[in-house]
């Protein structure tokens, strides 16, 4: 039996524009992108979100076709759905946000259910750390694993209330524009060591197509991305930190050993979530693919690590 995983995130709608695709409005937001991640590799796990009654039932029942627990799903009448809308560059990696609605989001109180309070590995999808910390507050698990998103907005305009649940979980995980923002050093070595001193065990650092860093006390890991033509980089971190959950939930113990582990398969869901716009490619694809491409990236960097999912 895998251990139980809570998702605590968006569930939104996005439109998003790249030099060669229009989405339109479609089915977006973290706690998405982490379902279909996480689904791919465990349907033991429940999701903490907010809508409006404008979210279609199709989208949800999306969601609830990954296995998912959305009995911690609000739905709020009469209010709208989070939207956000972005615009990608020639430079994939670079993009602009042309339009943001709170929607639900501005007053949303989250409310675990109980059968999730005790959840043993918890992901805090990007969200106002504020209403992370609410989340945290509400945990009644031993030994709980916490695994925190947040971006550079927190860190400019709520600095105070995100080092509150950087205290308080055992992983963050960030892109290296993000660490050295939060941690104000000059090397990404440097940054690490200092956001561990702020109370993680563990940070790992997305450096996009340079792949990522995992750090502990002790311990670093380096890992290269997996190559593949990039059209829509939405979703991306929120797959890998899906990927990430899904394997520690398969581990006997979790150490930087499993959290190696961890990061590739992370790594190999969010190089899919990229190859088409919005969902599409990570809701669709199968487990055969990914344990292909999983081999595949295995052999060719030379790693010695067994993965079994």
């Amino acid at each position: 039996m895998s251990k139980k995983i809570l998702v605590i995130g968006t569930l939104a709608f996005d439109s998003i524009q790249t030099p060669f695709f229009n989405s339109g409005i479609i089915l977006g937001g973290a706690a998405t992108y982490i379902s279909f991640a996480i689904s791919k590799i465990s349907n033991n796990f429940g999701v903490v979100s907010v809508v409006g009654d404008d979210f279609p039932l199709e989208y949800l029942d999306k969601i609830k076709l990954t296995g998912a627990d959305v009995s911690g799903v609000e739905i709020v009448k009469n209010k709208e759905s989070f939207f956000w809308s972005g615009k990608y560059h020639k430079d994939i990696n670079k993009r602009t946000t042309l339009e943001t609605r709170l929607g639900v989001l501005e007053n949303f109180n989250p409310i675990i259910p109980k059968k999730f309070l005790d959840s043993d590995i918890v992901v805090l999808g990007n969200l106002h750390p504020s209403v992370q910390n609410k989340s945290i507050i509400q945990l009644s698990g031993k030994n709980q694993f916490l695994i925190l998103d947040t971006m550079n907005f927190w860190m400019d305009n709520n600095l105070e209330d995100l080092n509150e649940v950087v205290s308080k979980v055992n992983l963050i995980s960030i892109n290296d524009e993000e660490a050295y923002l939060l941690a104000k050093e000059k090397s990404l070595d440097n940054c690490a060591y200092k956001i561990i001193n702020k109370g993680p065990q563990y940070v790992i650092i997305k450096k996009g197509e340079l792949g990522a860093e995992l750090y502990s006390k002790d311990e670093k890991f380096s890992l290269p991305s997996f190559k593949v033509e990039a059209i829509d980089p939405t979703g991306a971190g929120d797959s890998f930190a899906g990927g990430l959950a899904t394997y520690l939930s398969k581990s006997n113990n979790i150490d930087f050993n499993s959290l190696k582990k961890g990061l590739i398969l992370g790594t190999i869901l969010a190089s899919f979530t990229v190859e088409s716009l919005g969902t599409k490619s990570i809701e669709t694809v199968v487990k055969k693919k990914i344990l292909e491409r999983l081999e595949m990236f295995l052999i060719k960097n030379k790693i010695d690590l067994n993965l079994s999912i």
